[in-house]
């Protein structure tokens, strides 16, 4: 069993029109157009939310290990 050929997708394709009908079909292809932007731009934010998280991590790590090699080279 390989790939689907380009046979076996056009054969899809005409069930679909057949049995959803070309008006439903556009339907359908806008509102899952839309859900898969607003997954995209939900992952986005995600990964910008994490990435400013882990900033701020770091750099409260870091901080504090700077200020005690200041109070080690005052000693």
């Amino acid at each position: 069993m390989g790939p689907i050929g380009f046979k076996e997708l056009v054969v899809i394709l005409i069930v679909v029109l057949v049995v959803f009908g070309a008006k439903k079909l556009k339907t359908i292809g806008s509102d899952l157009g839309s859900a898969v932007r607003g997954f995209k731009k939900s992952m986005n934010e995600g990964d910008a939310e994490e990435s400013v998280k882990q900033l701020k991590a770091d750099a409260e790590f870091s901080e504090p290990a700077k200020s005690s090699e200041k109070s080690e080279h005052k000693a």
